[in-house]
């Protein structure tokens, strides 16, 4: 019986903590603070929380493995990056899982202007998702540090409902 019982906790604690319909590979949801973060900027510099305060912030996890990726930083780029720019609003690319030379190459590869960080690990990846986790995904923060807006994939419509948050978060 009690192997019984510790297989179903097993089997619950996994379907729980996979990825699913509800939680898209999350681990945090809207509502939540950011986690602390410390970012090793392309330039050379390191950027925190405090570097984001007062200003809308957009998290895009992007990898030069990844197809999706590469389709939808053109659309950040354009429609996001040089829309909103010069509002308090940033938009930080994070290159996962590739080295500093490969992620290098990628991101002059796709001409995206805004600005990148390294997380090689995946380490500020897994703040944000579960193990195992797809990439491709977008995390909108606004003003106070809260999650606001959280996708997965590159879907038009889900897409511009991210654009009318940022506007709408930077015009409070």
């Amino acid at each position: 019986m009690r192997i019984v019982v510790i297989s179903l906790m097993f089997f619950f604690s996994n379907f729980l903590y996979s990825q699913n319909e509800q939680n898209r590979g999350y681990k945090v949801k809207i509502g939540d603070n950011a986690p602390s973060l410390s970012l090793s900027m392309m330039n050379g510099d390191i950027w925190t929380n405090e570097d984001f305060e007062n200003k809308v912030i957009v998290l895009q996890f992007t990898g030069s493995w990844c197809s999706v990726c590469r389709r939808e930083m053109p659309h950040l780029e354009k429609r996001v990056w040089q829309r909103f720019k010069d509002k308090d609003f940033l938009l930080i690319g994070i290159d996962i899982k590739d080295n500093k030379e490969k992620a290098d190459a990628f991101i002059k590869s796709t001409g995206v202007t805004y600005p990148i960080a390294y997380d090689p690990e995946a380490k500020l990846f897994s703040q944000f998702t579960i193990e195992g986790a797809g990439v491709t995904r977008n995390i909108v923060i606004n003003k106070k540090g809260e999650i606001v807006f959280l996708t997965r994939l590159f879907e038009e419509k889900e897409f511009n409902k991210m654009i009318s948050k940022i506007n709408d978060l930077i015009e409070e």
